[in-house]
């Protein structure tokens, strides 16, 4: 007997009551930093940024998500051939249990071999340090950027804030030269 080879496959009908579907987190998403270092840019003048993963517990991913992240006096350390994250803060997880993670423990930062060379070359000159300027959400996954840092003196951060007034106050004139000028 012949196989029969084509088939008609019927679709059931859908016309019920749909789901709303919800919106997703922005952080989630990765539409929005999960966590921002302000005072990153303010300190240290920024130079070079790399991207890295970081090795983490399921309690501090789902921390992450809920906004539960510090990167305040945070710094990277390469040690051995590998990267290392000090000093972030990531509060325990609202649902957690007796397992929940450290909230300050020294997390593994996930680069390729040439990136830590690379990163390693950078910090060893003469007052450069890694600084995690942010961390976010790509794919699923937590990323943090790193940045090849160098300190400010304090006139530096008078200078740089001198620096944006101007900036602020040039915009402010040519903003009122248009409104004047009516359009």
């Amino acid at each position: 007997m012949a196989r029969q080879t084509s088939h008609v496959i019927v679709q059931p009908d859908r016309t019920g009551p749909q789901k709303a579907a919800q919106p997703r987190d922005p952080v989630a998403s990765g539409e929005r930093d999960a966590a921002q270092n302000r005072a990153a840019s303010h300190n240290y003048f920024l130079m070079e940024k790399f991207e890295a993963g970081v090795a983490l517990r399921g309690t501090e991913v789902k921390s992450i998500r809920e906004g539960k992240a510090n990167l305040k006096d945070s710094y990277g350390l390469i040690k051995d051939g590998e990267a290392f994250l000090l000093n972030v803060h990531i509060g325990p997880y609202s649902h957690g249990n007796i397992s929940n993670h450290d909230e300050t423990r020294t997390r593994k930062l996930l680069l390729h071999r040439e990136e830590v060379r690379k990163l390693l070359s950078k910090t060893q000159v003469k007052g450069h340090t890694l600084i995690p300027t942010r961390l976010y959400f790509r794919h699923g996954r937590v990323k943090c950027e790193l940045a090849v840092a160098k300190g400010k003196q304090d006139w530096d951060k008078r200078e740089t804030e001198r620096r944006r007034e101007a900036d602020r106050e040039a915009r402010a004139a040519v903003n009122a030269s248009k409104h004047r000028m009516g359009r």
